[in-house]
């Protein structure tokens, strides 16, 4: 079962935490759902594993072809492994990713699904119509993929953060909104200081983001970050050494 995020004046977003089967080898992803008055995007549609559930989901909303949009915060398998699936059952739903990986995509799907459905987003990122409303794509590069993007929603004033804000955990736990950061940070911090590519990019998000009203941040993996969490991660990203920040000769030796 989804759980609800934002419900007001037609306008819906769901959260699916627990589509994968966590018996086995795949790592707890979080996958999307915006409804608005007949029509809607699926945002990080994840792997097969997630397919059937998601898409049964939707169809209590609205038809299949009513689907306005695909957006992937980045090209993992667990973002868009299922994209040829989508592509078939969709007739016109476009796929927004970055320019980056608009030629890579077409290897998920078979040959021709795509062509004509992929929209590329500029580095500076864009407006994308959703029903009455948009969503914002966000630039997030190298967050950790080096074209990546999130998603903010205006109406719900939230975040679709992809990776970053990401927590290590179950289905179950991904549920349940944190209010405070130290709650979920030693599930947080190792994924962060490996996955994220270095401090001068977290500063640059932070400080984009910043301004913005948001009243959630949902990660792709784990739990949303509700409330003062959500200030409380932007300082904490601000000041995060990661990534090539870490790096050192010891790291770069042929093995013995």
């Amino acid at each position: 079962m989804p759980t609800e995020l934002f419900n007001a004046d037609g306008h819906q977003c769901l959260m699916f935490t627990d589509l994968c089967d966590e018996d086995g080898d795949a790592v707890q992803s979080n996958q999307f759902l915006i409804v608005d008055r007949g029509t809607g995007a699926i945002i990080d549609p994840g792997g097969t594993l997630a397919y059937n559930e998601l898409y049964m989901a939707m169809t209590r909303h609205f038809a299949p072809h009513e689907l306005s949009a695909i957006v992937a915060s980045h090209a993992d398998p667990d973002i868009i492994a299922s994209l040829d699936r989508w592509m078939t059952a969709t007739s016109s739903a476009k796929l927004y990713i970055s320019r980056v990986w608009e030629r890579f995509v077409p290897h998920f799907c078979k040959a021709g699904k795509v062509k004509g459905r992929i929209v590329g987003i500029p580095d500076a990122g864009q407006r994308i119509p959703i029903g009455r409303h948009e969503l914002i794509a966000l630039p997030a590069h190298f967050l950790h993929a080096e074209g990546n993007f999130q998603f903010y929603d205006p109406v719900s004033r939230i975040l679709f953060s992809g990776d970053l804000g990401a927590s290590m955990g179950s289905g179950a736990q991904a549920q349940q909104p944190v209010t405070s950061l130290a709650a979920v940070l030693p599930r947080m911090e190792g994924f962060h200081r490996r996955y994220m590519v270095s401090n001068k990019v977290l500063r640059l998000w932070a400080q984009m983001v910043r301004p913005l009203r948001i009243d959630m941040m949902v990660p792709q993996h784990g739990a949303p970050l509700a409330g003062p969490a959500v200030k409380e991660f932007i300082t904490w990203a601000e000041g995060l050494s990661c990534g090539i920040d870490l790096m050192t000769e010891r790291d770069y030796q042929v093995p013995a």
